[in-house]
């Protein structure tokens, strides 16, 4: 008799992808046979966010795809759909331990199955996609600046020289 293989599902939105996006899909991928990566929908985003995702849904659902680790990536339009999760019938939920203390009602229904389980990652120190845009926002002064240098260089063919204030 064949042994059932072990099925992961874990989600996020995975807007401007970064290495703690890797880490949780490689971790969650060490626990079982596949990897099953739930995608949050731009409005699902906005509903719980409230804002949208720089990266739009579409091209964030092929970038997780793309990943060697991921089995398949699917839509998630509903925070860990208990639809989902039986559908795929898996057997461990991984998810960020900032949720630890927070009602999700597929957590709460994987915690209640027999031989189900959820497991919290903490997150990667130092990176997050809100630290992400908080550094292009105080960067977007020297961005402008260093593209309007460019694009007179371009147009004069002279360096223009610049002073920081």
């Amino acid at each position: 008799m064949k042994k059932k293989e072990v099925v992961v599902y874990t989600s996020g939105t995975w807007d401007l992808f970064h290495v703690g996006h890797l880490n949780i899909l490689e971790k969650s991928a060490a626990l079982g046979d596949k990897l099953v990566v739930g995608v949050s929908t731009d409005e699902l985003i906005f509903h719980y966010k409230g804002v949208k995702p720089v990266i739009p849904f579409e091209q964030r659902l092929r970038i997780v795809q793309a990943i060697g680790v991921v089995y398949k990536a699917v839509r998630q339009d509903i925070l860990t759909d208990i639809r989902q999760l039986q559908e795929y019938d898996v057997d461990i939920v991984t998810i960020g331990d900032d949720w630890k203390n927070k009602h999700l009602d597929g957590l709460e229904w994987m915690k209640a199955q027999p031989g189900k389980k959820v497991v919290y990652f903490p997150y990667t120190e130092g990176v997050s996609t809100t630290e992400i845009k908080k550094i292009i926002i105080d960067n977007t002064n020297e961005i402008i600046q260093a593209s309007l240098a460019r694009e007179l260089k371009d147009w004069t063919g002279k360096e223009l020289s610049s002073s920081k204030t």
